[in-house]
């Protein structure tokens, strides 16, 4: 996806990275053990707890702390995302004991495991990389936000005009003039729940309609913009409690009455 050039987890035991560089950020966690490195020329460790940062053509290394091993989960960040120019201060403190930050980088794994799941992924990672500048940078990105409401508004226009083909967050902050994580706030702030969960409930309105009319589950997932059947069919029971083809298959006055529904808007 768009800023993440690679995802890779690993369990590794004895083996030592030799000291190397990237051209992209490494951002890394820690699931279990514990990581000693050497970041130019200053040792360093990684624990659960923290997450660690590494810039761009810094030479590092890494090996286990312990005879056990350790287990991370790694992002590789482009600099187009997070700018080489905070190289400087990731190299004085790579590790990041922020609790909170760790457990959004935890979500954005998960999300990247499910196929065409890519509006919720770009929203988790807009956080992330606000969160990372902040500690980068000591203060908040100057920016100047348009009016939250009416930018909600013009959002939720948005995504109803692109229920089925579907937007990035980075397109829809370039279309609205709007920095993606203000737009992700300000939605949520307006509407009770953030974009990308408005956006899987636009699709299952959908995906009821062309069921009722007759169509193949098959054919309602490509139409109403999920990935699959299969990403259909997770998100569809997840809404409504019950598979496509069982809901397709409903006696004509149950259908009515969950037909009648509607995806409750602020």
């Amino acid at each position: 996806m768009p800023g993440i050039a690679e995802v890779f987890h690993a369990h590794f035991v004895d083996h030592a990275y030799p000291s190397h560089t990237h051209d992209v950020w490494t951002l890394l966690i820690v699931d279990d053990g514990a990581i000693r490195f050497d970041l130019y020329r200053h040792q360093h460790g990684a624990l659960r707890p923290s997450v660690t940062l590494l810039p761009p053509q810094v030479p590092h290394d890494g090996r286990s702390a312990t005879h056990q091993g350790f287990r991370k989960r790694v992002l590789y960040l482009d600099t187009s995302v997070l700018g080489a120019e905070l190289a400087g201060a990731a190299v004085d403190e790579p590790n990041l004991p922020d609790q909170q930050l760790r457990h959004r980088i935890h979500q954005l794994h998960q999300v990247l495991a499910q196929p065409g799941e890519a509006f919720e992924a770009d929203s988790r990672l807009a956080f992330i990389l606000e969160r990372l500048s902040l500690h980068l940078r000591r203060h908040a990105p100057a920016i100047a936000p348009p009016a939250a409401r009416g930018l909600a508004v013009r959002l939720r226009e948005l995504l109803d005009a692109r229920t089925a083909e579907g937007i990035t967050l980075r397109e829809a902050a370039e279309l609205l003039h709007a920095h993606p994580t203000h737009l992700v706030r300000a939605f949520t702030h307006a509407h009770g729940l953030p974009p990308h969960l408005y956006l899987t409930g636009r699709r299952i309105e959908l995906a009821r309609r062309l069921l009722l009319a007759g169509q193949r589950p098959a054919e309602v997932a490509t139409a109403a913009g999920f990935y699959d059947q299969s990403h259909l069919t997770r998100h569809f029971k997840r809404h409504l409690g019950v598979s496509p083809a069982r809901y397709s298959g409903f006696p004509a006055p149950r259908r009515a009455a969950i037909g009648d529904r509607r995806w409750p808007h602020a």
